[in-house]
């Protein structure tokens, strides 16, 4: 089941096929705005105009899906999550590369194919693997220094 572009979106699917997240921006208020719309939900306003975002967030709520049906029943279990991304908008997404998934967690988006389509995906940030490893080592180290 591919989306099916219109013109609201088709700037939006453009930037995923390219492996980039693009978000509109409100003329009037100056907030990001995700999914992509033709007025703005925070003020009403507009125009929107679309910018290419950074890709990266933190992870608001996650689950984590265990029965699947259709397309997505042989894909189970898998994460879906709010991302919280750095522009300030949030979006629902899937979380891939990882089963040891974090509220708070650094994310990055990537593009990946679900039941048919190319979809942006988020995968630990490369910050947040280390940040992880640094706090396993000290843990480690701690219990170290517990047992002498």
């Amino acid at each position: 089941m591919k989306p099916v572009p219109d013109a609201d979106t088709k700037p939006y699917w453009d930037g995923i096929a390219a492996g980039e997240l693009r978000l509109q921006r409100c003329a009037a208020c100056g907030r990001a705005v995700f999914y992509p719309r033709a007025v703005c939900p925070h003020c009403f306003g507009g125009p929107l105009g679309w910018f290419t975002a950074a890709g990266t967030g933190r992870i608001y709520s996650y689950t984590v899906v265990h029965r699947g049906f259709g397309d997505f029943a042989g894909q189970v279990p898998f994460t879906v999550a709010l991302v919280d991304l750095d522009e300030g908008a949030r979006m629902m997404t899937r979380i891939v590369g990882t089963g040891d998934v974090e509220v708070g967690m650094r994310v990055r988006m990537t593009v990946r194919p679900v039941a048919g389509a190319d979809l942006p995906c988020f995968r630990p940030a490369p910050e947040a693997a280390e940040a992880a490893e640094a706090a396993e080592k000290a843990e480690a180290a701690e219990a170290a220094e517990e047992a002498d």
